[in-house]
């Protein structure tokens, strides 16, 4: 399961997702809207960033399917995308679990290479 094969949906590939958690603003601003709701200026305080700024940061994550955003009157509204990171867990788990099963054989054949 190659990472640049895996689509969160038909549209986003895995890797665009994890590329968009690599930055820490946009990795805080994650953690934010885990929180719920939150406005552009709301994500843009902690980071004593402008909102033109914070507004790039959302477009990397709205592009890789994280958030959703929706003007309502004057402000726009930033709403987490939880089946995105459900699909980045799924694959780190499937991961976790590969490594997990060969270091247990690891461990299994270095107990029986030193019972000889």
């Amino acid at each position: 399961m190659s990472i640049l094969n895996y689509m969160v949906d038909d549209s986003i590939p895995l890797d665009k997702v994890f590329r968009a958690l690599g930055d820490p603003t946009r990795l805080r601003m994650v953690e934010d809207l885990a929180g719920g709701e939150r406005t552009i200026g709301d994500l843009a305080k902690p980071a004593a960033m402008t909102l033109a700024g914070a507004s790039k940061h959302v477009g990397v994550l709205e592009e890789a399917g994280l958030l959703v955003r929706e003007k309502r009157g004057r402000e726009r509204v930033c709403q987490l995308q939880a089946d995105t990171l459900e699909a980045a867990r799924a694959w780190t788990e499937h991961y976790a679990n590969f490594w997990n099963e060969r270091l247990d054989a690891l461990g299994k054949a270095l107990e029986e290479d030193g019972d000889e």
